[in-house]
């Protein structure tokens, strides 16, 4: 009888997963239309380090860890071993009103790495949970003291803060919630630091004062929570001002409004520090985490409060009326307690602080193309801003960007062997944020990968 060779096999297999992907699986923020027999489904099959390789053998530079998550890297299989140990020993149980080992082991381990007295930590499955826990927590802390008014929201424009409807109306992208509206009542929104896009001579603490000039126009007695993060991920990895942070603890501190440090993305070493707070010298009432808490090897989120926060909730019959089935898991636990073993063993923090520079200088060799208008971020989260013209910060026009960001830079780089995003939810950027294992070889690949690309994207624009 005749077999079919190994690579025939292969490829009948890839074809077979091709059909069913464009059938049958409806990828998240995703224009499925896209696809069609001129158009595959990109399908991911294997990852090690910081590369990833898809089901045609090609590999890829993952320069997105994913989706800012794999920040210890693909293919650690301690990560793994530490799963299958936690399912021999306890596969499940729910931390409503029971706990198990590993979920008190990383509560306590986490508040040991977290600043001041935020030691009280509430697990959730997402970082949109874990923000959708925070608002809640806000709200309900306030009703505690007797001030169930206060139930507004304060966060910046084009800031993204998750998918659920609490969290989306904090989001600050108009096209993300529009569709949705009505949203749960309470958002409202401040300019962001994107300070490449001031006029000249603007005060540096202008966008802090805005919070303030927000919170008294809305009345302070409604208002329960200013949510920022420390380096806004929407709109192109948007750093704060010096001092910009210590201002907003002030005005929140006067006006008795709790400041949420949204760490979704900038918590566990992305800033070169387990929490980006500690980046910026602030120190908030509430930080929420997900993705790299376990590099994304198992879903895993939360939120850390401060004991201020959590005395209304101490009381002999007091209780936070709030929670989820799987929070807590206690494999996820243990992924994050061996993941958390990576990063202190490897010293992943300390290798984000030595190289974030050389990480800059590399994308900041490519200030000559004239395309690119502003290099900025921290850590090892940087964003290009693409620009019509460098003297003018000109921006592009919406069809434009669209056809320059999705109908070129986005194939175009993943084709060369670069996964990172082009994003346009504000002006036009290119985000990266590799694996904290990267070092100079990934850098200078990736800007291999880039100058050809955006010198060609340059030409497109008509330099």
């Amino acid at each position: 009888m005749a077999t079919t060779s190994a690579p025939a096999q292969a490829a009948a297999d890839s074809v077979s997963l091709q059909e069913q992907a464009q059938r049958h699986l409806w990828m998240h923020f995703t224009r499925m239309g896209s696809f069609g027999p001129e158009h595959e489904v990109p399908i991911i099959v294997r990852g090690e380090g910081c590369y990833v390789w898809d089901d045609h053998g090609n590999r890829y530079l993952d320069g997105l860890s994913a989706l800012f998550c794999v920040n210890s890297g693909h293919g650690r299989s301690e990560l793994g071993d530490a799963m299958a140990a936690q399912v021999r020993e306890l596969d499940f149980i729910t931390v409503w009103s029971y706990a198990h080992p590993r979920a008190i082991e990383l509560a306590t381990r986490i508040a040991g790495l977290a600043p001041g007295d935020l030691n009280r930590v509430f697990f959730t499955n997402s970082g949109s949970e874990a923000v959708e826990s925070a608002i809640k927590l806000a709200r309900s802390y306030h009703r505690a003291h007797g001030k169930g008014q206060k139930h507004k929201l304060v966060a910046r424009e084009i800031a993204y803060h998750g998918t659920t409807l609490g969290a989306l109306s904090a989001t600050g992208i108009p096209a993300l919630r529009s569709q949705f509206e009505p949203l749960a009542p309470g958002g409202v929104h401040v300019p962001n630091t994107n300070s490449y896009r001031w006029p000249e001579g603007r005060d540096p603490l202008w966008a802090a004062d805005q919070i303030e000039e927000r919170i008294l126009f809305e009345g302070p007695e409604t208002v329960s929570a200013v949510i920022l993060e420390p380096l806004q991920n929407a709109g192109g990895c948007i750093p704060p001002q010096e001092g910009y942070f210590q201002r907003v603890r002030e005005i929140c501190d006067r006006y008795d409004v709790l400041l949420i440090s949204d760490e979704v993305i900038c918590a566990w070493g992305r800033l070169g520090h387990y929490f980006g707070c500690q980046r910026y010298g602030y120190q908030p009432d509430i930080i929420t985490v997900a993705k790299a808490l376990t590099s994304a090897y198992v879903p895993m989120g939360g939120m850390i409060a401060s004991d201020r926060v959590f005395e209304p909730f101490e009381e002999d019959t007091a209780m936070f009326a709030h929670g989820s089935t799987f929070a807590g898991h206690p494999v996820a636990a243990a992924t994050a307690m061996a993941n958390l073993d990576v990063f202190e063993r490897e010293d992943l923090c300390g290798h984000v602080l030595a190289k974030e520079d050389e990480f800059r200088a590399s994308l900041e060799s490519l200030y000559d193309i004239p395309i690119v208008g502003d290099v900025r971020g921290d850590g090892f989260f940087y964003a290009i801003e693409l620009v019509k013209d460098k003297d003018t910060k000109e921006h592009m026009e919406d069809e434009e960007s669209e056809k320059l960001l999705r109908g070129y830079l986005s194939g175009e780089l993943y084709r060369r062997g670069l996964i990172c995003r082009a994003d346009d939810r504000g002006d036009p950027v290119i985000q990266f944020s590799p694996p904290l294992i990267a070092d100079t070889e990934q850098f200078e690949e990736i800007v291999d990968v880039l100058r050809p690309v955006l010198e060609e994207a340059s030409r497109r624009v008509g330099h």
